[in-house]
């Protein structure tokens, strides 16, 4: 039996025309700790699907832990905007709300 990680990438690999997948990988290279690779995975899928709003917030937190603040504040940013297409108030609220907490 394929383990969590495995069969998300199976997904991915089967189902290149949905987001979702690629955002699940993301999120389970975070949840074993492979921050680099969970970037990655955000990265791939706002090539595919830049309007797939919930990725910015996560790709954004991440960044943080890692480290690159310019980069967490450019998926912030690009966030928002992405969140303005899709009239998601509460996202880009969210996404707002990191953005700010990077300057304190």
């Amino acid at each position: 039996m394929p383990s969590r990680l495995e069969a998300l990438e199976m997904m991915v690999s089967r189902e290149p025309n949905d987001p979702f997948p690629y955002y699940g990988l993301a999120l389970e290279y975070r949840s074993a700790g492979r921050l680099q690779d969970c970037v990655e995975g955000f990265r791939k899928l706002r090539a595919k699907f830049p309007d797939y709003v919930p990725m910015y917030l996560m790709a954004a937190q991440v960044s943080h832990e890692l480290g690159v603040t310019d980069d967490a504040r450019r998926w912030c940013l690009d966030g928002i905007e992405a969140a303005k297409r899709k009239r998601d108030s509460h996202a880009m609220g969210e996404l707002e709300s990191l953005l700010a907490s990077f300057s304190s």
